[in-house]
Parts: C-alpha cells; sequence; structure tokens
C-alpha cells in the first residue's frame, strides 16, 4: 500500500476475520480511536453507516479552538485541555491547521461581570446581556494562561478600535479585544489522513464506510453492507461505540446502557460578501447577538464563514438549516456591521451538525457542558466482549478523547501503551516548512520534480503538505489537465480521490473530498463534469452516473443550499432525507 492509499475495502472482504477491536462510527473521534489503537499495533476494524466524517465531523465551525466562552462556566480543565490540543494541531498539522486571528468587538466597561459571576455558580443570567471590556479582559487573561503549556501563539491584547475598523462595526463599539486561536481548512481531509497513517502502521487494521452494525452476539458482530444489502459477520475481543450523536442508537444495537448524549444543531452560512471579507483583513470576529448567542465570522478561502446556530434536536438524521436560521445568522451580521448590505443572495453554501453532548436539565443549550467522558459497559447475558462509550467530545479535543479511550481499551485487551499520538505528525503535516521561505522550497521542489506551474505547486502544497511532491509526479505523469468547470482540480487529481479514498457516491467526492461545494464552486455543469470522471475511473455504467448525479444534486439544495437547475425532482419523489443512503 502506497503512502497516499487509503485501505478502502467492502464488508465481503471482512467475512470471517477477527479484530481485537471493531469502532462503530468514523467521525473524528472514532478516526482519532482508530489511529492511536493501530499505532499501538492493535488490529482494528473501523465502519461507518455513511461516509467517513459525513455527519458533525464534517460540520464544525471549523476553528480549532480552547473555548474562551466555557470559562464562564467553570470549566477551566476542558479549556486547559482544549488550549493544549489546539497547540498540538498547529504543530502536527501545519499545512492543514493555522493560526486564526480573532478580534471581540466591544461597546462598554463593565457590561457582563454580573451575569459571568451568575454563569460562573450555576445560575441563569438575563437572556439579554453585553460583555465588556472587563470581563473579557479577565477572561482573555486566563485564557492566556490556561493555554501556556505547548504555547504557539501570541498573548491576547485590549486597544481602542482603529480608525480602518470603526467604519466596518456599529457606532457603539469602541474597543475591540485581540487574541489567536486556529482553524481548519479541510478537517475531512484530515481525518483520511488519520486513518492512511493508522493502516500504515498496522497493516492489518481496515477502514470501511457505508457499512452498519446491526447486531452483537457473543463476540460476533453481524454488519450489513449499505450498498448491497450483504451481511457479513466479523468478530472481536472489544467494541469502541463512537457514534456521536448517535451513540444511543448504536447502544441499542451493541447493548449498552441508558441513554447518555443529547444533540444540539449548528448551522453554518458561507458568503460570497467581497467587502465583508476585505474588511475583516484575515481576523475572526467572534461577537454577542443581542439575545446573547454567541457567534462568529471571518475569511474563509475566498468566502465568509458565519456561525452559528444552537438548537435542541432530537433526530441527528433529519437535520437542515432551516430558513428563520438562515434569517437569524443574516440578523446578526446586519446587527454588527450596519453600514453592509446582506442578502440570501450571497449565501452559496448552508451546513448542519449535531454536537454530541452528554445529557444534562441545563434550561440553555449553551450552559450544557462541551467536555467528554469514556464509559464501559461490561459483558452480559448476550454480549460477551466490552463495549467501550465515548460521551460528547468536540473537534479540537478529538486526541485527548482518543488517547483516554485507547487507554481503557488497552485494558480491557490486556494490552499497555508503547506509544504516544502526543507529538505525532499527522499525514502531510510530518516535515512541514515553519516559515513562508521553507515553504517555497517546498513549492519549487514540486515545480521542479514535475514540472507543474507555480500555482499548481502551491496549490498542491496547501492542500497535501508534504505528500504534495510525490502526488504532484503522478498527476504530471497523467497530464494533469484542469477541468473545464472547476479549474481548481485536475481530472487526474479527481481520479485520485476516487480510486484512493474510498469513495462510493459522487456526493463523497463533492462534498467532502475536495473543497468545491463548500466555497460554492459546484454548478450543473461542474457537477456534471465531476460525475463523468467518477464514471470513468470507477467504472460506473450510464445508469449509475444518472442516479449519482441526481442524488448528489438534490443533496446540494435540499441540505446545502446550493442553487442548481438541473436534475430537479419530481412532484412525486421523496426528499433527499428519505432517498438519501446516509439516512437509515
Amino acid at each position: 500500500m502506497s503512502a497516499w492509499q487509503l485501505p478502502y475495502l467492502r464488508p465481503a472482504a471482512l467475512a470471517g476475520r477477527h479484530f481485537s477491536t471493531v469502532i462503530v462510527g468514523a467521525g473524528i473521534n472514532g478516526v482519532g480511536v482508530f489511529r492511536d489503537l493501530s499505532l499501538q499495533r492493535v488490529e482494528c476494524l473501523l465502519i461507518d453507516k455513511g461516509d467517513f466524517g459525513a455527519g458533525a465531523s464534517s460540520a464544525p465551525s471549523r476553528m480549532i479552538h480552547g473555548g474562551l466562552r466555557y470559562l464562564e462556566n467553570g470549566s477551566f480543565s476542558l479549556v486547559a485541555e482544549a488550549t493544549r490540543e489546539r497547540n498540538l494541531l498547529l504543530r502536527n498539522a501545519p499545512h492543514l491547521v493555522r493560526p486564526l486571528k480573532t478580534m471581540v468587538p466591544l461597546s462598554s466597561l463593565f457590561g457582563g461581570l454580573a451575569s459571568s459571576a451568575l454563569r460562573f455558580f450555576g445560575r441563569n443570567p438575563p437572556q439579554k446581556r453585553t460583555r465588556g471590556l472587563m470581563a473579557v479582559a479577565a477572561g482573555l487573561m486566563l485564557y492566556d494562561l490556561l493555554g501556556r503549556e505547548e504555547r504557539a501563539l501570541p498573548r491576547h491584547r485590549i486597544e481602542r478600535l482603529s480608525a480602518a475598523d470603526r467604519p466596518l462595526f456599529r457606532d457603539a463599539i469602541r474597543w475591540a479585544a485581540t487574541y489567536f486561536d486556529a482553524w481548519i481548512s479541510h478537517p475531512e481531509w484530515l481525518m483520511l489522513e488519520l486513518i492512511a497513517d493508522a493502516c500504515r502502521d498496522q497493516p492489518r487494521s481496515a477502514a470501511v464506510n457505508y457499512c452498519r452494525a446491526i447486531g452483537c452476539a457473543g463476540n460476533m458482530l453481524t454488519l450489513r453492507d449499505e450498498l448491497s444489502g450483504e451481511l457479513v459477520h466479523v468478530t472481536a475481543d472489544c467494541v469502541v461505540n463512537a457514534g456521536g450523536a448517535w451513540l444511543d442508537r448504536c447502544s441499542e444495537v451493541l447493548g449498552g446502557a441508558a441513554p447518555r448524549v443529547m444533540g444540539t444543531k449548528g448551522s453554518h452560512l458561507v458568503l460570497d460578501h467581497e467587502p465583508l471579507r476585505q474588511a475583516l483583513a484575515g481576523r475572526m470576529a467572534y461577537f454577542e447577538a443581542v439575545d446573547g448567542r454567541v457567534c462568529i465570522v471571518y475569511p474563509f478561502l475566498g468566502r465568509v464563514l458565519v456561525g452559528s446556530t444552537d438548537i435542541p434536536v432530537e433526530d441527528p438524521d433529519r437535520v437542515v438549516t432551516e430558513p428563520q436560521e438562515v434569517d437569524y445568522l443574516l440578523d446578526v451580521l446586519r446587527e454588527l456591521f450596519p453600514k453592509l448590505q446582506f442578502g440570501h443572495d450571497q449565501v452559496v453554501y448552508t451546513y448542519v451538525g449535531v454536537r454530541p453532548l452528554a445529557r444534562s436539565d441545563a434550561s440553555q443549550p449553551g450552559q450544557i457542558s462541551r467536555d467528554h467522558s469514556v464509559v464501559v459497559d461490561l459483558p452480559d447475558a448476550t454480549r460477551d466482549i466490552p463495549v467501550v462509550g465515548l460521551v460528547g467530545g468536540k473537534w479540537t479535543t478529538f486526541r485527548a478523547l482518543a488517547e483516554e479511550a485507547s487507554d481503557l481499551v488497552l485494558r480491557q485487551l490486556g494490552r499497555t501503551r508503547t506509544a504516544s499520538t502526543r507529538d505525532l505528525a499527522i499525514g502531510g503535516g510530518a516535515g512541514f516548512p515553519a516559515d513562508e521561505a521553507a515553504r517555497q522550497q517546498l513549492v519549487q521542489r514540486i515545480v521542479a520534480s514535475s514540472s507543474l506551474s507555480l500555482p499548481r505547486a502551491e496549490t498542491l502544497a496547501a492542500r497535501y503538505g508534504t505528500k504534495a511532491p510525490a502526488l504532484a509526479q503522478r498527476l504530471a505523469a497523467s497530464g494533469d489537465r484542469p477541468l473545464v468547470h472547476a479549474p481548481g482540480y485536475s481530472a487526474a487529481e479527481i481520479g485520485y480521490l476516487c480510486l484512493e479514498t474510498g469513495v462510493v457516491h459522487l456526493s463523497d467526492l463533492v462534498i467532502r473530498r475536495t473543497l468545491l461545494a463548500i466555497r460554492g464552486h459546484v454548478d450543473d455543469a461542474a457537477l456534471a463534469e465531476l460525475a463523468d470522471v467518477a464514471t470513468d475511473v470507477l467504472g460506473w455504467s450510464e445508469h449509475r452516473r444518472e442516479q449519482e448525479l441526481h442524488d448528489c444534486a438534490r443533496l446540494l439544495r435540499e441540505r446545502h443550499g446550493v442553487r442548481l437547475s438541473a436534475v430537479q425532482p419530481a412532484a412525486n419523489e421523496p426528499s433527499a432525507f428519505e432517498a438519501s443512503s446516509l439516512v437509515p
């Protein structure tokens, strides 16, 4: 297996195999456990009923952050852990995780002090409140202190709003607090890199998407291929339930305790708004809406990313960004930036994920702890093996949660840890240059070895880090001709993604393997061209091509607000919620 190739299998190839550990759920936490255990040479199987990372893990704010607002709830240990893990990701995955300068616009000196105190002592503050300079300054001092371990970012500062920024914000804004967190350009790709790294370290580990666990008896799990319906059986010594917001549903199949999780959905918008993008000047604005909800807006790959809502939900399979959520987020932008115009026509993409939170009786979603825990359900009358469950968690802290879970699994297996992921580079982050001059040397090396153009080499380096030189040579050997309707990618690159990263459906390619959809670069022509390449590479029939094109277009329209004119559904056709293979 090459360093690039994901060990993509279908369930039939697993029949009769034994794995030390089977991990159910290929979101970031499940992938993290897969990577950690494989590093210990534990033979693991990772499965998911949909695509890798297709749930909440592909729908974050794309921030890698310590959780400044969690300080009000007294979650000091969570913030300390998250800031440490943020700093580690900046070091271990520098090709995808980068510093993000963040500003907090402030309009008062003492606002929010009483509300913060009420929150800290577990009381409910007034719904409408505004944090002032003193409260934010105190929080940022503590934030810097908790983030001192593995320090990778500058300390905060507070100053009067600059003359350049005054025209951007509402007139009441007088100060700005500035600090640093981080952002991730392509979280789905980081997950694929973790899977590939895991299978390099333990070649007998395997990862399978569109494979559902439907039963567990004795030490045997029954798996169903979600494409063919075929059933296969594998045996295991331990099972990890990494179902996220689906944890309790997985427990019903695997055998587990009472319900442990609840979900709140977070909707985000991606805007084509060049005046706002330029005015933000590479910074994120982190601010409170009039109702007290914390919101973010920052430049994202030529667009502007806005988030997010925080709404309790019962069914994580049926969430979508509702029209009223779009209106809400546009309204909070108008409130903060009254001199700019915002409209629905600027929204090029919407996405929503369900946060898997520990069950709580908190009266407000924002008061529910974002902390995580690992629990174990011991063997019972029908199941001979333990089930280790991952409760809660967030993107930034996936490595720490995976380490905690892996240690518990190792104890169940009677094994000990032999290596740590703490200082382990991820994928193309290994040996990635630390400064701009060295990065340019990497780009020049790509140009010299492949004869690709300088802009193309820069693009590949930004996407694939130190894996880019080898891939560039492969693409160059195939001609590396840019797509007509999506020229940021070539037919050869799309072919590589289809063949070697477990693409099953066109939507896997368009939404998760590339950044085309979230950047608003998918129209009818581009979608048809991508379907043509996938058909050639994967050997789809013309009927399969039409079905994939149809399903992907509907998914983009119904779940992501993408304006497409072709392949409209018939009047009596079920919605994508019923038709999508991602839904049970």
